[in-house]
């Protein structure tokens, strides 16, 4: 793959040398003059020439120099809360221009396509887009939380409440079979590119040290970005949006844009906010009368007496004490504070921002665990007297410290019989009373913690050639190093088990990645008369190498030099890895419109990627979509109610290599033993050479329209993805020696759906201002094909004509009036209940979703607020809970247990472990059909309050307070804490109320 890089350099270095000859030299004028609006000077406007990449801002004065380089140059003057204006200046030298505040309309919106940039109005592709206005000021340390039910086709699910945990991010559905949960694999992430850099692939080696605390052991990337530095958060969803990246978007884009430095002179701000957070929805639980009167009555139903070690009802622990152990576990408060400073500002040619914050929060679980983040943004632009020649660098960083207990306190801990002893003796020991006591707060002490450090930056620079052409370069590196440990103490233990130091051990582990990319591009952009041609072809060269390691110290002298691994009597290495992935393609773009009305926008891309076998390496991709602006046409043209309208489609085939390194190899791995001093290999899975790229065909076809001066404007889309040569472990027979083989299975998957967005200006005055923003989307996930499954190893995971994320469940029959245990129907009528019997297929899905904002503003004052909802199938509570009647409180709904005089129970009757029967059947119940219901959610995302404080005789000083609330409250008939996301144990994200202000000088 190494010689391939040299050749598509080579070829794309001479076709840019070959367009440098033919240059001509453009003539270069200087246009000057004042911007302004309602009689006053209006600063910040951008001017450009429309065909060139000439820009300029006005200063505070309004006034602004632009050269140009062409007889009669176009110049566009926008600003965010004016219309766009757009003159030819003929021979003139000065043009001097007032902007009329109006509602922005779509043709003044600019959307980013990855490597080039489109107006809203011509854009032939689905592109959402999030602004800063949007994120600012909300309590998150991701931004994926603030984009939670702002766009149509993309669902975003916190897994915990827990700082720092992860996100499962979906573009328009599933489109691969496979998933982090069961493969180790996730095939359905979005690519994420930050200022032009993709962040590395962190999730792929697992220490396993976090997956009690955060589920799936997954963090997200976007954790290390600091909300305050995006200016804009956009996602690609279509193939003509996503063409452009070939295989890396096949499950959409996510484009993440820094703030840059915009005005001419220094400008200083400074925001800071400090807020609250917990745990919503808490189930009500069991009173001591209510627990002790079903613990007993578990006894009796078990017939045993009850026994010495039911210290709970036997008189060993209190018979008063009464603690509600869930708020003490999980009812706490956190914290979260945030401090941001930035600086920009810069002169006519060089533009500069510098920003720095620090971020602290806090869990709701008793102790010090805490979350901290530094982050550092700069970002330089600077362009040549004459304009064409621009440079721009990009860079974040962040570091991270993350300290967390364990695991979870919400269920293990939470459900402590109301009257368990006192944690912590007098003298502040952990108290075991007299070993009656399994004290959770011992293995408390295994501390968990993770450091990480990431970078992403990037160098741009472009250079105007004359004749249409430029030329870009982008280059970027990106590294994302995680470095985590945990601690067990001798401390778990009772100290009457006489457990030493000599038994403490401490595991650590290191997660290294890093990765750089180079983006050669050359532009070319063409008007004559009623057409404009627009090209573009680039190449990108990809590398990104992985170093991870685990590390495990045992047997210490003592617990003080418990993080000191070398005072350790055995030192291991459970697990290391050292993975190079390379990718490289070559892309090409041509987009043509005619008369301002009709688009064609042509993408093709050729990748290879290291991932996949010899013989597949290689693969073509390419969509073609189309617009036509019906508005423009004469008999619409100067109609009074319809002010745009565009239909649109567009059709293509995106990759997908998102699958581990080295898959497709005879990989061998340690045997973990040795014979006659030597270490052994163990085979891993087979070579297959054909092992290649999963494939998507989309189709999309969209209307969107504006009406009454785009006083309202909408979208309808529909969209048709179908996902083949799914990248799955094909079942092997046992002869073989391996489970399965690593290779394209014939499966396909489909997703479809509708999508509608809606907004409007309610109300606009001298005072007022009302908008509306609606989305909403209508999703089907299927499995279309798939070749055996019904003896395949799969075969309880998933059924043709259902979704993908679909269980296999047993049929809840209801109680037996008889014995007062749950009852399940028998498939297979063999008279034992077992896997066979399960045959309730359930799928875990959306059937919609949406979200509705209202801003109103009323002369300094402006409240927003976002409404979260949907309509889904999900696990319920009765899948977090089972043996009703052991050492473990429950809810107060499962005080409905059936008794003789009770017998329409929700619940069957207590037992207290000594009754086999109902010990299974309690496993049962909760694989069965009865912990999966539908579900219609609505929650208050988010609500923010902000006043902007007047400045007293034209001062530089601006300053805002404001009050902001996220996950405020949720209406639901679903019976849990977390309606989003249900995995037994783990916290539902926090509701934050928080306050703070801002100054800018």
């Amino acid at each position: 793959m190494k010689n391939s890089y040299y050749k598509i350099g080579g070829i794309f270095f001479g076709l840019m040398l070959t367009a440098v000859s033919t240059n001509t030299k453009a003539q270069i004028r200087t246009i000057s003059g004042t911007v302004t609006a309602s009689n006053k000077p209006l600063s910040g406007v951008t001017i450009s020439q429309e065909g060139s990449d000439q820009i300029t801002t006005t200063s505070e004065n309004g006034t602004y120099q632009l050269q140009v380089s062409a007889e009669n140059p176009i110049l566009l003057f926008r600003h965010p809360d004016y219309a766009q204006e757009r003159i030819t200046a003929t021979n003139q030298t000065v043009v001097n221009i007032s902007l009329e505040q109006k509602v922005k309309g779509i043709e003044e919106v600019i959307l980013n396509a990855g490597y080039y940039k489109v107006r809203e109005k011509e854009s032939t592709g689905s592109i959402a887009k999030v602004t800063a206005k949007d994120i600012e000021n909300q309590p998150v340390n991701n931004v994926l939380s603030a984009m939670q039910g702002r766009m149509p086709g993309v669902t975003i699910t916190q897994n915990s409440g827990v700082p720092g945990s992860g996100f499962d991010v979906q573009i328009r559905g599933r489109n691969s079979l496979r998933s982090y949960a069961s493969t180790g694999y996730d095939g359905n992430k979005p690519l994420y590119i930050v200022d032009g850099v993709p962040l590395p692939q962190i999730n792929d080696f697992n220490t396993g040290m976090s997956g009690n605390i955060m589920p799936f052991s997954e963090t997200n990337p976007l954790n290390s970005i600091n909300p305050e530095d995006i200016e804009s958060f956009e996602v690609l969803k279509d193939a003509d949006a996503t063409a452009i990246y070939g295989s890396k978007g096949a499950n959409g884009v996510i484009l993440i844009t820094t703030k840059k430095g915009k005005k001419e002179r220094t400008e200083v701000s400074l925001r800071t906010s400090y807020g609250l957070g917990d745990m919503t929805n808490l189930p009500k639980m069991m009173t001591l009368e209510e627990y002790t009167a079903m613990r007993k009555l578990a006894f009796a139903n078990d017939g045993i007496a009850i026994p010495a070690n039911a210290y709970d009802v036997n008189g060993v622990w209190s018979s008063t004490k009464n603690t509600d152990w869930q708020k003490y576990f999980v009812g706490n408060q956190a914290e979260f504070s945030d401090v941001q400073l930035s600086v920009s500002g810069g002169s006519g040619n060089t533009q500069f921002s510098v920003s720095g914050g620090h971020n602290e929060e806090t869990t709701v679980f008793p102790g010090s665990y805490h979350y901290t983040r530094n982050n550092l943004g700069i970002n330089l632009n600077h362009s040549s007297k004459d304009r064409r020649f621009q440079i721009g660098f990009n860079g974040t960083a962040a570091l991270q410290n993350n300290v967390l207990p364990p695991t979870d306190f919400n269920i293990l801990y939470a459900s402590l019989a109301p009257n368990a002893p006192d944690l912590y003796t007098a003298d502040h020991k952990i108290n075991w009373e007299n070993s009656t006591f399994s004290n959770p707060m011992g293995p408390a002490t295994q501390t968990y913690s993770v450091k990480t450090n990431s970078l992403n930056a990037n160098i741009t620079s472009s250079y105007n050639m004359g004749g249409g052409f430029s030329v870009n370069l982008n280059t970027g590196y990106s590294s994302y190093n995680a470095y985590d440990q945990k601690l067990f103490p001798k401390t778990t233990y009772n100290p009457a088990s006489n457990i030493g130091s000599s038994n403490s051990s401490i595991r650590k582990g290191q997660k290294q990645n890093q990765s750089w990319i180079l983006e050669p591009q050359l532009n070319y952009e063409k008007r004559w008369g009623k057409h404009k041609l627009s090209a573009l072809l680039g190449a990108s060269l990809q590398e990104q190498k992985s170093d991870n390691v685990v590390i495990l110290a045992k047997n210490f002298p003592s617990d003080e030099m418990l993080t000191n691994i070398a005072a350790a009597t055995t030192i291991t290495v459970p697990s290391a890895s050292e993975t190079l992935y390379r990718y490289q393609a070559v892309y090409a773009r041509l987009n043509y419109g005619f008369n301002k009305r009709y688009f064609l926008n042509l993408t093709g891309r050729r990748d290879g990627s290291s991932r996949f076998g010899s013989d597949r390496r290689y693969a073509n991709f390419g969509a073609l979509g189309a617009a036509w602006l019906f508005s423009e046409e004469n008999m619409l043209k100067d109609s009074s109610w319809l002010s745009f309208g565009k239909l649109r489609t567009s059709y293509g085939v995106a990759g997908n290599d998102q699958i581990g390194d080295y898959q497709y190899y005879d990989t061998y791995q340690s045997s973990g033993g040795s014979y006659g001093g030597s270490s052994g290999l163990v085979p891993q899975r087979l070579y297959n050479k054909n092992f290649g790229w999963e494939l998507t065909r989309k189709f999309e076809a969209a209307l969107e329209m504006g009406l009454f001066k785009e006083r309202l404007n909408f979208t309808l889309g529909y969209y048709h993805n179908i996902s083949s040569n799914q990248l799955v472990g094909i079942p092997m027979p046992a002869t073989v020696g391996f489970t399965s083989i690593q290779a394209n299975l014939d499966a396909t998957v489909r997703n479809r759906g509708l999508e509608i967005s809606f907004q409007s200006v309610n109300v606009q005055s001298v005072n007022w201002k009302w908008t509306t923003n609606l989305n909403f989307t209508l999703p089907e996930n299927q499995l279309l094909e798939f070749p055996n499954l019904a003896t395949s190893t799969y075969s309880n995971k998933f059924e043709v004509g259902k979704s993908t994320s679909l269980v296999k469940l047993y049929q809840y029959t209801g109680i037996d009036p008889v014995t007062g245990l749950y009852t399940f129907y028998d498939a297979n009528k063999d008279g034992i209940i077992n896997t066979a019997d399960r045959v309730v297929s359930k799928e875990l899905k959306e059937y919609w979703y949406g979200g509705l904002q209202n801003s109103v503003q009323y002369r300094n004052w402006t409240f927003d607020v976002l409404l979260q909802f949907v309509s889904q199938s999900q696990y319920n509570a009765y899948s977090m809970y089972n043996n009703l009647g052991v050492m473990a409180n429950r809810p107060a709904m499962y005080n409905d247990y059936w008794t003789p005089d009770n017998p329409d129970a929700q619940f069957q009757k207590p037992s207290a472990g000594f009754n086999p029967a109902a010990a299974t059947t309690s496993s049962l119940f909760i694989n069965s059909d009865a912990t999966v219901s539908d579900s219609f959610t609505v929650r208050v995302k988010n609500a923010t309050l902000t006043y902007t404080i007047p400045s007293l005789n034209q001062s530089k000083l601006k300053a805002k307070i404001f009050a902001s609330g996220q996950n405020l409250f949720v209406f639901s008939n679903y019976k849990g804490s977390n309606p989003e996301f249900m995995l037994a144990g783990y916290s539902s994200p926090l509701r934050v109320i928080s306050c703070g202000f801002s100054l800018t000088y």
